[in-house]
């Protein structure tokens, strides 16, 4: 058990100067170079470090590095290293991948994913430029309002991305997000594709609006209601959904996996029945969770609609079956 450890702590290395970084970079230029920058004060990057250990066993061809980011402050301002865990991923010499936090299963896809790309070549990237582009254009128009962040609208990784996500939640405006941090490339790629070198960043049907002070300043004009797309209200949103299919259950889990046994139950029902049906996880949402029972008057789950009207739920779908009035109900015909 001794052996494996000093084995697997053997395959991380340990960097503690700036020449000795570049002189790894050099030495390493033909494989993938993964860079873990840390601080002994955070247990996060304890875990991480244990995180790459284990990589370091499964992927021997990869080269693994720790840098202890205060300790080594040349190397982490050249790289803008603002926060710790960071992870960059190098070939060539060159940094092709970042991944800010501690993220084990996307540092083992990252990590996967570059080990079997093959040897990144600087001359071939026309190609690659021309997919991003692509990429950026979908991404911006993935829906109505879309925000660039660091983090998440549920955690904001920075104050200016916090700042920007209290804004339009206070305006009810409805939008989705992606994490920066998640994608090295949509990350650099997209300051050049917008022409905007900082982040957030927020569009509208594609077009770029601006960072926070011009959001702030489109606030402070009133015209900021008038740009993005509202969220609709509950009630509204909870109408389009029990309508969403002619025969909608709402129960916890999905079609494929319930998770509580009236779930299950009531699936085996409707399964028997061969008419075809939607589901929607309350689990998911707890905004909806709660409001549809309020809406429906009806306070536990599953619950069953035809035509957005309420059925019922597991002993009321139980009694129409025994009653010979299920088939009926579900095909609208009561």
């Amino acid at each position: 058990m001794a052996g494996g450890a000093a084995e697997a702590a053997a395959a991380v290395v340990e960097v503690g100067s700036s020449g000795q970084f570049e002189e790894l970079l050099r030495l390493r230029a033909k494989s993938l170079l993964v860079v873990h920058f840390w601080a002994p004060w955070a247990p996060q990057c304890a875990q991480m470090n244990d995180v790459m250990a284990e990589l370091a066993k499964e992927h021997q061809q990869v080269s693994f590095v720790k840098l202890e980011a205060e300790a080594v402050p040349e190397v982490s301002e050249k790289y803008e290293i603002s926060s710790v865990p960071t992870f960059l991923f190098f070939k060539n010499s060159q940094k092709i991948d970042r991944l800010d936090g501690a993220h084990a299963p996307e540092l083992t896809k990252k990590v996967q994913r570059h080990a079997s790309s093959g040897s990144f070549s600087p001359s071939g990237s026309e190609h690659p430029k021309e997919d991003l582009s692509l990429r950026l254009k979908k991404l911006t128009h993935a829906a109505p309002c879309m925000l660039f962040m660091k983090g998440t609208p549920q955690e904001p990784r920075c104050g200016f991305s916090k700042q920007m996500v209290e804004i339009l939640n206070k305006h009810n405006i409805q939008f989705s997000s992606f994490d920066i941090f998640s994608d090295e490339e949509v990350r650099q790629g997209l300051k050049t594709y917008s022409s905007w070198p900082t982040y957030p960043q927020l569009y509208v049907s594609g077009e770029l609006i601006g960072g926070l002070d011009i959001i702030k300043e489109l606030e402070a004009s009133k015209e900021l209601d008038t740009i993005c797309p509202k969220a609709p209200k509950l009630e509204e949103r909870l109408k389009v959904l029990t309508n969403k299919a002619s025969v909608m259950l709402f129960m916890k889990g999905n079609k494929q996996e319930a998770k509580c046994g009236f779930s299950r139950q009531i699936l085996e029902i409707l399964n028997s029945t061969g008419i075809e049906y939607e589901t929607f996880d309350i689990l998911e949402d707890e905004e909806v969770r709660q409001g549809l029972k309020a809406y429906s008057n009806w306070p536990t789950y599953p619950q069953l609609y035809v035509k957005g009207e309420l059925v019922g739920g597991l002993d009321i779908v139980k009694e129409l079956k025994e009653n010979g009035e299920l088939l009926p109900i579900l095909k609208g015909e009561n």
